[in-house]
């Protein structure tokens, strides 16, 4: 890796050349998003999220300050209906697009057998980083995604030809058909995740998770530790037992759980999570 900001350097250079390229052939917001994806696409050139924030970001910063004058309105609406294109607006409370690093899972492929032929998911598998850690550490497992934006599951399914991926939401996605699932997303997302693996996922279905935990001190079966000092958990399903004495003692005081617009959809019905446990309750559709 050459030494910092040299790469970041190179990509900004490159952009603009891009850029400049398209532009023989292509209007300018063309030219533009094919500089922006190709920016971000070299990011993941960055050993750290910071840096490739800063290696995705300069072509973009430096072309609005020098645009903010000249680019019309409508210029503007184009390039946000882009964005949303890649990341629309209702995937906003999960994880934007953070690659998983190559070999992350390796450390489990050991502690965890999965029969041949058992379909894993990668729940939010963007461009596919995740869905090569599966394979490269179950190669015998049916890989399965699941991405909420059209356009990164079309560039999923063509970087990654050998696994089966398609467009929708990964908390309507029925988890309790496979054997592992895996997750790269955010703290606030976790909770949601242990809601959705208790209700939905069989005993000794695994559930795993890159650099967040499950909250609430459930234990993870097992633990590796990546080269960057990020962990990945692994969680033998079910993760833990649902109280439901003390779920119906809490409704019955009158403690509202933290109910959120969308909640869970679990088998037609929504699911919302009480506070500090697990379990949920279930109010129809």
């Amino acid at each position: 890796m050459p030494p910092w900001p040299l790469p970041a350097l190179c990509v900004w250079a490159l952009a603009w050349l891009l850029f400049l390229g398209g532009r023989s052939f292509l209007p300018v917001f063309a030219a533009v998003l094919l500089a922006t994806g190709g920016s971000l696409l070299a990011s993941l050139w960055g050993p750290t999220w910071w840096r490739r924030g800063m290696i995705a970001a300069g072509f973009p910063l430096s072309y609005a300050v020098l645009a903010a004058g000249s680019l019309p309105g409508w210029g503007w609406l184009l390039l946000l209906g882009a964005l949303l294109l890649v990341y629309p607006l209702n995937a906003w409370r999960d994880a934007p697009i953070f690659p998983t690093p190559a070999g992350a899972l390796q450390g489990l492929a050991d502690r965890i057998d999965l029969p041949p032929g058992a379909p894993v998911l990668d729940a939010g598998c963007g461009l596919g980083a995740g869905l090569r850690a599966l394979r490269q550490a179950w190669p015998q497992a049916r890989v399965q995604g699941v991405e909420r934006s059209w356009v990164l599951r079309w560039a999923c399914a063509l970087r990654c030809p050998w696994a089966r991926v398609r467009q929708g939401n990964m908390w309507v996605t029925d988890w309790g058909r496979y054997h592992l699932v895996y997750l790269f997303q955010r703290p606030e997302s976790m909770s949601r995740a242990a809601v959705k693996s208790l209700a939905e996922m069989p005993d000794g279905a695994w559930l795993v998770s890159l650099n967040f935990p499950l909250p609430d001190e459930i234990a993870a079966t097992h633990t590796a530790q990546l080269a960057d000092g990020r962990s990945v958990y692994a969680y033998r399903c079910p993760i833990a037992a649902v109280d439901h004495d003390g779920v119906q003692a809490d409704e019955a005081a009158g403690h509202a759980a933290a109910v959120t617009p969308e909640g869970v959809i679990v088998r037609g019905e929504r699911l919302y999570a009480p506070r500090r446990r697990p379990g949920g309750r279930r109010r129809s559709t």
